[in-house]
Order: C-alpha cells, then structure tokens, then sequence
C-alpha cells in the first residue's frame, strides 16, 4: 500500500513588516495605521512635535527635516501628509500652503529615506486625480498627460519631489486618490450631513463626473501598493465606475431615503469656492487601469455600494 500523499502545508502567516506613514491623523492615514495594527504590522508615525514613545518619529515638512534615524529597519513608508485641498475658500495664501505642504514635504521624506544606508523597499506617495485636470466626459486612465491649471501643476511638482528616493533605487508609488467615501472626513464627510437633513443637491449643472473610492478599497488600493512587487509610477485609485454629479445627488438621496431636489448654482459656488469652485465644477472621468491589471478587487465598486459601506 502506497504511502499517503501528505496534505498542501498550512500557508504561513505574512512577515511582520514596519511601516513608517505621515498624515497618521488623517482620514486616510488614520484607517490605513489601524488597518495594518491590526494585522500585526509595526507602524511609526511622523508627526510634527517632539515624539512621546517609540512608535513616533519627529519631522517638519516646512523646514525640510525628517529623523531619518527614526525609518532605519521600516520596510516601507506612505506619505500621506498635506493640507486640505477643500478645507478653506482658496486664496492665494492658501494655494501657496497647499502647494508647500505637499511639494516640501515630499522632498523631506524622499530625502531622508534615500540617506538610509538599508532604505525602505517601497515609498508609497499620495497624489490626486486633480494630476488630470478637466477631463470632461473623455475617460482617462495613467497614460494621460498632466492638465492645466493650479491643482495638476501641483500634482506634477509633488510627484517629481519624491526624485531622490526613485534615484536611490526605491520604489516609488504614487496613489492618484479620488474623491473618497467616508463619513468621517474629506469631501464627502460634508456631504453625509446635508443629505441627511435632506438639504443635499446637485452642484452647478450635474453632469460633471465624480471619480469616487470607497474608504476600505482606498485603504486596501494602499496596502496592494505596498504588497505588490514591481508596481511603481502612478496609480489611479478610484473605482471602476466612474458617475456623475448628478448621478451622486441621486444616489445619496436612494441610499439615505432623503429627497434630493436642491441644486447649489454655480455662481454661488465660486462666491463660496474662489478658485477651488472650478475643480469641484470640474470634470474627472478617471479609470483605475493598473490597479485591476495587477489583480486588485473592489469591495464596492459601485457609488451606491460605495455610500452604503460608509452610512
């Protein structure tokens, strides 16, 4: 009697990595420490005061300064960190703030990591859609060139400050966010509220598209970056379904059980806005192509599904 085969032997856990992530406190930041705490990863947070324990490392966009001492023995690194694009009416002072926190603290980060004798294996960069500028209704995915205006001059100057970390040899990643579904924070954290109260509508004329990700898929688009060998350059995370305006208003009004008849004009908007009511007037018809070309599955890939995760 032959011998039994044995059986497959049981898969071994994933090693246990350290990750060093700027913009821990934020929305994104914030899901994605708590995603990987909780599958047993080492997380260091850059944070811009003195450090209060080990899992802290100090630094200062401004002025250029990183604790490179502090990423010695991280396997990767995600930066995250910047000022809010919709946070405030958009002056010139704060069109200055948002270029600087991205640009100058990129290079901080780039630098410092590139100075590590052992650096880390990946650099993940945040980036935005804004790259795109107006699309109109013309999809679009990583092979498209820059746009023209404030937001993609800043994206282009953004990604190249993380030059002397791709100089290094490190592989460098950036994620193109888009506009992310959560009820905690970001743009559509303003929107959960008016739609509940039933005061939600379309902006300006509606049919301007919305390249929206759910917060799990952003956080788990992150960790497929930071898993997922040879993926480098720029990476559109957005879902699959790109909708409009338009479509958003109703969808929130179905999910939510809350009518949704009011409509913001335009005019309004750019009082409100200043510059930054061109992007939201604007149109992003953006497809994530190199996130499903490298395998990655959207949990909710539809706006509907989308809202739903974050009501």
């Amino acid at each position: 009697m032959s011998p039994s085969r044995p059986g497959p032997a049981p898969a071994s856990p994933p090693p246990r990595s350290r990750v060093a992530v700027t913009g821990a406190g934020g929305l994104i930041g914030s899901a994605l420490v708590r995603s990987l705490r909780a599958d047993g990863h080492d997380v260091v947070r850059l944070v811009r005061r003195p450090p209060r324990g080990a899992g802290e490392v100090e630094w200062d966009p401004r002025r250029g300064y990183v604790d490179a001492s502090g990423l010695a023995g991280c396997d990767a690194v995600v930066h995250l960190a910047g000022a809010g694009v919709g946070e405030r009416r958009w002056t010139e002072a704060y069109k200055r703030e948002i270029r600087d926190s991205r640009v100058l603290g990129t290079a901080a980060v780039a630098e410092a990591v590139a100075s590590l004798d052992e650096p880390p294996e990946v650099l993940v960069c945040g980036s935005a859609l804004g790259y795109y500028g107006d699309t109109g209704s013309r999809a679009v995915d990583e092979s498209a060139p820059a746009g023209d205006g404030f937001l993609p001059s800043v994206c282009v100057e953004w990604e190249g400050a993380a030059a002397a970390a791709e100089e290094a040899g490190i592989r460098v990643a950036y994620a193109r966010t888009g506009l992310v579904v959560a009820r905690e924070g970001g743009a559509w954290g303003r929107l959960f509220p008016l739609f509940r109260a039933g005061l939600g509508g379309r902006l300006g004329h509606g049919r301007q598209y919305w390249s929206f990700i759910s917060l799990h898929d952003e956080v788990a688009a992150l960790r497929h970056l930071l898993d997922t060998p040879g993926l480098a350059g720029p990476v559109n995370l957005t879902a699959p379904e790109p909708v409009t305006n338009r479509e958003v208003t109703e969808a929130m009004g179905r999910v939510l059980r809350r009518p949704a008849f009011l409509h913001v004009p335009a005019p309004a908007l750019r009082i409100a806005l200043g510059d930054f009511a061109a992007d939201v007037l604007g149109s992003q018809r953006v497809l994530p192509g190199r996130l499903l070309e490298t395998g990655f599955r959207f949990a909710f890939p539809t706006v509907d599904a989308a809202i739903r995760a974050a009501a």
